[in-house]
């Protein structure tokens, strides 16, 4: 079968931002707070960290250079003892804050190894470089380093699903190669009236398969996942200031329907969700 981009579309509708905030040693304990529709990126270049995760401050100590990511608002306090601990931090703004599907798709914490992330050393060493050396445009070619850093690991992440302990979702479907088709597909074309025939064509599986292997990693039937998903990107479409009128005929529906639709599944009309989305 050809090669298909899994985040591609994904990551086109539902952007990332990475803010570095702290570059250097990182001596006693720190709190980093959480926000609505704010995320944490770590590097742990080296050192031994202590982690103190949520309200119930749960316990865990990384020894080794690590990505810590915490894709949503979520309170950790990290401790050190002595010196030697460096770290690399930056904040992440997804678009759509914790309605992002890739965020919603995530446990609320993420530690991995870097040595288990294949083709990440050569981005590190770029961004650790820039760290080291200040040039002009600094801030701005260390925030994309970030960004390629996090893309990298969400590669991973779809590699290693199992062992990363996702939950039945978005990423859990993307990771397996048939039904990343068909999702790929929705993505790709949310406004198409797919059909469950279609969709299992592209999974290459037949209907009844197809069904139940969707429900049973992604937590919900295709028919279920592709409403939501048009309702997502109606939301993206309206922050850009698309009428409603454009947004339903780009989705597949008329207005009249999109709204009953929308008022259904998020709790208000368009317009009224789009007046209280706005700062």
């Amino acid at each position: 079968m050809a090669p298909i981009d899994r985040l591609d579309d994904l990551l086109e509708r539902f952007t990332v931002r990475a803010r570095q905030f702290h570059t250097g040693p990182l001596c006693g304990r720190r709190r980093f707070e959480a926000l609505a529709g704010r995320g944490f990126l770590h590097i742990l270049r080296a050192g031994e960290l202590t982690i103190f995760d949520g309200p119930d401050g749960a316990r865990r100590v990384v020894t080794e250079p690590s990505l810590l990511f915490y894709p949503r608002s979520h309170d950790h306090v990290f401790q050190t003892e002595g010196i030697g601990v460096d770290l690399a931090c930056a904040t992440l703004e997804f678009s759509g804050g914790d309605d992002n599907p890739l965020v919603r798709a995530l446990p609320r914490a993420v530690t991995v190894p870097i040595a288990e992330v294949s083709g990440l050393a050569g981005s590190l060493g770029l961004l650790f470089d820039e760290i080291d050396d200040f040039r002009c445009g600094h801030r701005h070619v260390v925030d994309r380093l970030f960004e390629i850093t996090l893309i990298k690991l969400l590669r991973w992440l779809l590699d290693h699903s199992k062992d990363a302990g996702l939950p039945p979702g978005l990423l859990e479907g993307m990771a397996d190669p048939q039904l990343a088709r068909a999702l790929t597909a929705m993505h790709a074309d949310p406004g198409h009236p797919w059909t469950l025939a279609e969709l299992s064509t592209a999974a290459q599986m037949s209907r009844s398969a197809f069904a139940a292997r969707f429900s049973q990693l992604v937590g919900s039937t295709p028919h279920d996942y592709l409403t939501s998903w048009r309702i997502l990107v109606g939301q993206q479409l309206l922050r850009r200031g698309d009428p409603v009128s454009r947004v339903a005929a780009e989705l597949g529906y008329t207005a009249s329907s999109f709204s009953r639709l929308f008022t259904q599944r998020v709790g208000s009309s368009p317009r009224a969700w789009l007046a209280a989305a706005e700062p």
